[in-house]
Protein backbone atom coordinates (compact mmCIF):
# COMPACT_ATOMS: atom_id res chain seq x y z
CA UNK A 1 0.00 0.00 0.00
CA UNK A 2 1.21 3.29 -0.93
CA UNK A 3 2.06 5.97 1.73
CA UNK A 4 2.12 9.67 1.53
CA UNK A 5 1.82 12.41 3.57
CA UNK A 6 -0.98 14.60 4.31
CA UNK A 7 -0.07 17.68 2.32
CA UNK A 8 0.96 15.38 -0.63
CA UNK A 9 -2.70 13.96 -0.33
CA UNK A 10 -4.31 17.02 -0.19
CA UNK A 11 -2.18 18.54 -3.02
CA UNK A 12 -2.56 16.11 -5.66
CA UNK A 13 -6.18 15.55 -4.06
CA UNK A 14 -8.01 14.32 -7.64
CA UNK A 15 -4.76 12.45 -8.99
CA UNK A 16 -4.45 10.34 -5.75
CA UNK A 17 -8.45 10.07 -5.28
CA UNK A 18 -8.56 8.68 -9.31
CA UNK A 19 -5.23 6.12 -8.88
CA UNK A 20 -7.66 4.62 -5.71
CA UNK A 21 -10.82 4.14 -7.95
CA UNK A 22 -8.81 3.42 -10.97
CA UNK A 23 -6.03 0.94 -9.50
CA UNK A 24 -8.68 -0.75 -6.63
CA UNK A 25 -5.84 0.00 -4.29
CA UNK A 26 -6.10 2.04 -0.71
CA UNK A 27 -3.95 4.71 -0.15
CA UNK A 28 -2.17 5.28 3.04
CA UNK A 29 -2.15 9.07 4.24
CA UNK A 30 -0.30 9.93 7.18
CA UNK A 31 -0.33 13.13 9.42
CA UNK A 32 2.36 15.06 11.18
CA UNK A 33 1.07 13.41 14.81
CA UNK A 34 1.82 10.20 13.12
CA UNK A 35 -1.99 8.96 13.15
CA UNK A 36 -2.96 7.71 9.56
CA UNK A 37 -5.79 7.31 7.71
CA UNK A 38 -6.47 4.59 4.59
CA UNK A 39 -8.74 6.43 1.28
CA UNK A 40 -10.54 3.11 -0.57
CA UNK A 41 -12.81 3.51 -3.48
CA UNK A 42 -16.89 2.76 -2.58
CA UNK A 43 -16.89 -0.49 -4.43
CA UNK A 44 -13.65 -1.63 -2.80
CA UNK A 45 -15.32 -0.79 0.44
CA UNK A 46 -18.76 -2.81 -0.42
CA UNK A 47 -16.87 -5.88 -2.09
CA UNK A 48 -14.69 -5.82 1.52
CA UNK A 49 -17.79 -5.52 3.55
CA UNK A 50 -19.47 -8.67 1.64
CA UNK A 51 -16.37 -10.62 2.12
CA UNK A 52 -16.41 -10.12 5.83
CA UNK A 53 -20.25 -10.85 5.99
CA UNK A 54 -19.72 -13.88 4.43
CA UNK A 55 -16.47 -14.81 6.36
CA UNK A 56 -18.90 -13.98 9.80
CA UNK A 57 -21.64 -15.97 8.42
CA UNK A 58 -21.19 -20.01 9.56
CA UNK A 59 -23.30 -21.37 7.69
CA UNK A 60 -22.22 -19.59 4.43
CA UNK A 61 -18.79 -20.86 5.24
CA UNK A 62 -19.79 -24.22 5.78
CA UNK A 63 -22.00 -24.14 2.42
CA UNK A 64 -18.66 -23.20 1.24
CA UNK A 65 -16.35 -25.76 2.19
CA UNK A 66 -18.79 -28.63 1.41
CA UNK A 67 -18.98 -27.23 -1.79
CA UNK A 68 -15.24 -26.93 -2.39
CA UNK A 69 -14.98 -30.81 -1.02
CA UNK A 70 -17.17 -31.70 -3.28
CA UNK A 71 -15.70 -30.23 -6.68
CA UNK A 72 -12.75 -31.47 -5.21
CA UNK A 73 -14.13 -35.15 -5.59
CA UNK A 74 -15.29 -33.86 -8.76
CA UNK A 75 -19.18 -35.43 -7.10
CA UNK A 76 -20.54 -32.17 -8.05
CA UNK A 77 -23.82 -31.20 -9.85
CA UNK A 78 -23.25 -31.89 -13.46
CA UNK A 79 -25.31 -30.44 -15.74
CA UNK A 80 -27.10 -32.58 -18.41
CA UNK A 81 -26.05 -31.60 -22.39
CA UNK A 82 -28.98 -29.88 -22.79
CA UNK A 83 -28.73 -27.64 -19.88
CA UNK A 84 -24.81 -26.99 -20.48
CA UNK A 85 -25.62 -25.98 -24.02
CA UNK A 86 -28.45 -23.23 -22.06
CA UNK A 87 -25.90 -22.31 -19.93
CA UNK A 88 -23.35 -21.44 -22.18
CA UNK A 89 -25.93 -20.31 -24.94
CA UNK A 90 -24.82 -22.22 -27.67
Amino acid sequence: METVSVNQFRDNLKNYVEQVVDNHEPLKVTRRAGDAFVVISADDWEREQETLYVLQNAGLMAQISASTATHAQQKGYQPSDEQLHEIVGI
